[in-house]
């Protein structure tokens, strides 16, 4: 059983459960709350999580590189802090990961057992992150979770696609994010299941009730359409710009960090405030401001796989939901969600959502809730963790690693860190 405090989970894990899940992210655990936070916050219940998050870089010289360590409600967040060089580049890298896996290598034959080694589970986000696992670790199940189609996106690291397929070889278990994500991946693997995001109903139920209205948006007092999110490559900026424009009385109100883009990018009107990121705490607050919730999209590359999360919180919230035609979000939740193709008639979508009779809006409402009923955040963790301890049963042999080509002198390099 592994060292780590156990924070109010079982004892003793089941022998068919991991003894750790080693989970390697691409995202900031202490960024947007979303589906790898939701997810390994409730496997931490059941047994230890640790998060080695991408590798964040310092001017400081060669041989500094450390791990940085803090606990998130259960979870254990490894930061590696790599000395800024030529050959390490950014991200998750081959040659980063080979510094990784050397510190990693020493924090686990310090804080894990003999048996961590061999019931571990391995969890990734990324497939750049191969090679970055401690050495001589050999887990009892290795798992992707495909959440967004990362290959698409700006600023992609080259080699991607050939390292996911790499990933495949050597995965137990691949979990999609969403219908088009499943339908893109399950001729690649064997055990391929779509697990589209989930809602913490309770949370995003706050919304209803009567919370105090944000100090920073005290001042609005006309219509707000709202959005929540990270403001990337995504977003339709030409959507949001006629919005503002054919509706000079409305507020539009757009909320998260901004990534990727430059922040002079954003249309800027004096009917559209950016409040940049919020804790996900403090969502339901400004949830409760909107009159209606929208999904701004744009019809891009970046876009064609995704399955935005907050379009069940919104939900949740009880809050009209308008979404440009996103095919996961009409797959899963057209019944439930108005969609807009264009300005003209997105605008539209929400004030025919605003003027709906009540009898109407109360069949939405119905549609609404049973789809909250079938997407919570802890069934769906329970199923995975089931599908996990199933594989664990299934098989116990030693998972193929994919071959990272290591000269001679860095593999000395790497052992020789283990104990030094």
């Amino acid at each position: 059983m592994a060292t780590i405090p156990p924070d109010g989970r079982a004892a003793t894990p089941s022998i068919l459960a991991p003894t750790v899940l080693i989970c390697f992210s691409h995202l900031r655990w202490d960024f947007v709350w979303q589906r790898p936070q939701h997810l390994l916050s409730r496997f931490a219940h059941r047994y230890p999580v640790l998060v080695v998050e991408e590798p964040r870089y310092t001017e400081r010289p060669a041989g500094t590189e450390r791990l940085e360590i803090t606990e998130h409600g259960g979870v254990t967040v490894l930061t590696p802090v790599l000395a800024r060089d030529a050959e390490h580049g950014n991200g998750f890298n081959e040659m980063a990961n080979l510094a990784i896996a050397r510190l990693l290598t020493r924090f686990c034959s310090e804080r894990l057992s003999a048996t961590d080694r061999t019931q571990a589970a391995f969890w990734y986000y990324t497939p750049m992150a191969i090679g970055a696992e401690p050495l001589g670790m050999r887990p009892a199940v290795v798992i992707y979770d495909v959440m967004d189609e990362l290959a698409n996106f700006q600023g992609a690291p080259t080699g991607l696609r050939e390292r996911e397929q790499a990933l495949f070889r050597r995965s137990n278990l691949v979990f999609t994010g969403g219908p088009s994500l499943y339908a893109a991946r399950q001729s690649r693997h064997p055990n391929v299941y779509c697990f589209p995001s989930g809602v913490d109903t309770a949370h995003f139920a706050q919304a209803r009730n009567d919370l105090p209205r944000p100090q920073d948006i005290a001042d609005i007092t006309r219509p707000t359409v709202g959005f929540y999110g990270v403001l990337d490559e995504r977003l339709d900026r030409e959507l949001i710009a006629a919005i503002a424009d054919a509706r000079p009385e409305w507020m539009l109100l757009m909320i998260g960090p901004v990534v990727k883009i430059a922040e002079t990018d954003l249309p800027q009107r004096e009917n559209i405030r950016y409040l940049g990121k919020r804790d996900y705490a403090e969502l339901p607050a400004y949830l409760r401001t909107f009159d209606a919730a929208i999904l701004p999209f744009a019809d891009n590359e970046a876009t064609r796989f995704i399955s935005p999360t907050k379009t069940l919180e919104y939900l949740a919230g009880g809050k009209p939901v308008i979404s440009t035609p996103v095919k996961d979000v009409v797959d899963l939740y057209g019944d439930a969600v108005a969609v807009g193709e264009n300005p003209a008639s997105f605008i539209a979508a929400i004030e025919r959502l605003w003027a709906e009779p009540p009898a109407a809006r109360m069949q939405r409402a119905k549609r609404a809730e049973r789809l909250l009923a079938e997407h919570g955040w802890d069934q769906i963790a329970a199923r995975m963790d089931e599908l996990i301890c199933r594989s664990m049963r299934r098989s116990r042999q030693v998972v193929t690693r994919m071959p990272i080509t290591v000269s001679p002198p860095e593999l000395a390099l790497l052992q020789s860190g283990v104990s030094d």
